[in-house]
């Protein structure tokens, strides 16, 4: 999809996973693909919540200098193990390394949002970071896992819904997937007016239902928020 100018909403992002969650708030929106360097490596590798809010906008810059138009949300995700930033690995042998390191581990994942309104010429920006407990991962279940074809696509090579890792009912899941969807909506309502927005739908009842479980973080985060 490419944006159109009767859409107020411009997802910067090329990942299925995050369209399909976006669509949970129910804001129309378009999509469109920045082509940014996502260098992970550089001073703000010591700060990765930084360093993900500053990926992101320059992913959300970068779609307005492309002649996108209306407003611009832009994510960027990665894994920290210890002091380690993980972003994708570049091919299968460096997604069997990063299995290996994260395999019966705690990690965090964190996730940068930016917010560009149709008149600002800089995002509003924030992260949302996650602890995700890995599971003691096979060689066999490794294996099954690449044999897909989508881990050159994943932060620290996995995807949260291929069930290799999980969190806690208090944390939020679909951080680790891609977006905090309820931080998501509490910012699209704090900023609706200058965004030029719809009223977004609170995505509680949508993401369990799509996870089959209950949520204990995102009924706290909506509860009393107030989207005019």
């Amino acid at each position: 999809m490419t944006p159109r100018a009767d859409t107020p909403l411009t997802l910067a992002s090329a990942s299925p996973r995050r369209r399909r969650l976006l669509a949970m708030l129910e804001v129309p929106y378009a999509c469109t693909v920045t082509d940014t360097a996502e260098e992970i490596d550089g001073p703000l590798a010591a700060d990765p919540p930084a360093l993900v809010a500053a990926l992101a906008a320059e992913k959300a810059v970068a779609a307005r200098a492309a002649g996108t138009t209306g407003a611009i949300l832009a994510l960027d995700t990665v894994v920290v193990d210890g002091d380690r930033v993980l972003g994708k690995p570049t091919d299968l042998d460096e997604a069997r390394a990063m299995l290996a390191a994260l395999s019966g581990r705690t990690h965090r994942v964190a996730t940068g949002v930016a917010l560009l309104a149709p008149d600002a010429t800089a995002p509003e920006t924030f992260s949302v970071v996650t602890p995700v407990r890995m599971r003691e991962l096979a060689a066999e279940t490794v294996e099954a896992w690449l044999a897909k074809g989508e881990v050159l696509g994943c932060a620290g090579a996995y995807n949260i819904e291929s069930h290799l890792a999980e969190v806690d009912a208090d944390q939020c899941y679909q951080n680790v997937a891609g977006i905090p969807l309820c931080h998501v909506f509490l910012a699209l309502c704090r900023s609706r007016d200058a965004l030029g927005l719809p009223r977004p739908t609170a995505p509680v009842t949508a993401c369990d239902a799509a996870r089959h479980a209950r949520c204990q973080l995102g009924p706290r985060l909506v509860a009393g928020a107030s989207c005019p």
